[in-house]
């Protein structure tokens, strides 16, 4: 990856875009420490703790909600519209024509998806103001003393929306201006932020001296070790493929001989990434979301944390269940084995040893399946395990919340992906070049 930064840096159009690009993330986090008039960061920040739901939302959005700041729900709204418009375009015919129907129709899902994101920033908006009333976080020093309650939740509603609706914009612009992936990429610097200040704050113990430092030191150190461990796991899977080789009959058109050649279907392990984990946790903790958001000293509230909530056996089953259903759904919806294997045969193709048609749909589906289990009992793995083990090693809870196994799974796959464009970037130009 150094080396290819190092390449792109050296190309000018390559250059201009991911200058673009940090030029953009730069005005993302200037956003998430701009502080929203009418609210009081310090009375709201005593109420979020690293280990609750709130203090998880602020971690996602690099710490923008626990600043009050304009960013403050960030990207989530559209995340969530994102993954609502995925879910209703299996149901819904008229969505699956927009997809087959190329630019055109790519623009009139991305038109969709920003009226579900308002809707949702709204909603998000509501939630949170009703949470900042809840903490006394609400402040009428900028408008005065005669100011209304209600007027400043207004206020403070209607910037939110419209920092929603920026980090949007944002995003899209990396998208089209700079390097591309611009909603990973603010998913990717916030984590990373979060992480950072995480860090920061543990290094502040051990400069401070005494016998937390010492402590703090070792913390870190095994920290260190145990995300490399996962990094390293992360990446094999990420990369793994089984691919599927595939032989086509020499066909003689006229004087000219076409086909006879071999290549390989590359079916991945973990074709839907990261997304079953996050369906997973978004349907698991929405109820408490709302709940916490809304009435935060709730019987329901003290229920969910007790049966249901992070950590709790339960819950621990109910997610990986959630993840093997999601990543056998989402396996379904990008992997199709009768459109591939009509294809192969169109083409003059066949698996060697499988008859074309309907035995090939089979061995392609049975291989699909079975890659599609092991990844999500690995997605499972991931959302579960390493957190324990973190949570058991280290003490410090801020620590293990800013960089949980979930981060630093779509904080690998955003890297990878990140490579993966400048990479492609690089060889558009190199063909650009030679052909001039």
């Amino acid at each position: 990856m150094f080396e290819t930064l190092k390449n792109a840096f050296k190309n000018k159009e390559v250059r201009t875009k991911l200058l673009i690009t940090i030029a953009l993330l730069f005005i993302y986090r200037l956003g998430c420490w701009i502080p929203i008039p009418g609210i009081s960061p310090a009375a709201y920040q005593n109420n979020i703790t690293s280990d609750s739901l709130l203090g998880l939302l602020s971690g996602i959005t690099g710490s923008a909600l626990s600043n009050g700041a304009l960013f403050a729900i960030g990207i989530t709204p559209y995340i969530n519209a994102t993954i609502i418009l995925q879910l209703l375009t299996v149901a819904i015919p008229r969505l699956q024509e927009y997809q087959k129907q190329g630019d055109d129709g790519k623009k009139k899902i991305t038109q969709i998806t920003r009226y579900i994101t308002i809707i949702l920033a709204m909603a998000q908006s509501i939630a949170i103001t009703v949470s900042f009333a809840n903490a006394d976080a609400l402040s009428t020093d900028v408008f005065g003393p005669m100011t209304q309650d209600w007027v400043i939740g207004m206020f403070v509603c209607v910037l939110m929306i419209m920092g929603s609706m920026l980090t949007m914009w944002l995003g899209e612009r990396i998208t089209d201006y700079g390097v591309g992936n611009g909603i990973s990429m603010l998913i990717f610097v916030g984590i990373i932020a979060s992480a950072g200040l995480a860090i920061i704050a543990k290094f502040d113990v051990v400069v401070g001296g005494g016998e937390q430092a010492t402590f703090a030191i070792w913390e870190l150190v095994g920290f260190a070790i145990m995300v490399v461990a996962v990094f390293m796991l992360i990446v094999f899977v990420d990369l793994a493929e089984r691919r599927v080789p595939v032989q086509y009959a020499k066909q003689i058109k006229g004087r000219k001989q076409y086909g006879g050649q071999s290549t390989y279907i590359p079916i991945k392990v973990n074709a839907s990434g990261v997304l079953p984990i996050i369906f997973a946790t978004a349907l698991i903790t929405f109820p408490q979301m709302i709940a916490q958001l809304v009435a935060p000293g709730s019987g329901f509230v003290a229920w969910w944390q007790k049966w249901l909530g992070a950590g709790t056996p339960i819950y621990s089953v109910l997610v990986a269940l959630l993840i093997l259903f999601f990543s056998y759904f989402y396996a379904q919806i990008q992997f199709n084995p009768e459109d591939i294997s009509r294809n192969i045969q169109q083409y003059g193709g066949f698996i060697n040893g499988i008859r074309p048609g309907k035995p090939t749909t089979d061995y392609l589906s049975r291989i699909s399946k079975r890659l599609t289990l092991f990844g999500a009992i690995y997605l499972a793995f991931i959302a579960l395990v390493p957190s324990v083990i973190f949570a058991a090693v280290l003490q410090d809870a801020t620590l293990v919340s800013a960089f949980s196994a979930t981060g630093m799974l779509i904080v690998v796959s955003v890297a990878l992906e990140f490579d993966k464009q400048l990479q492609s970037l690089l060889m558009m130009k190199q063909y650009k070049g030679f052909l001039k």
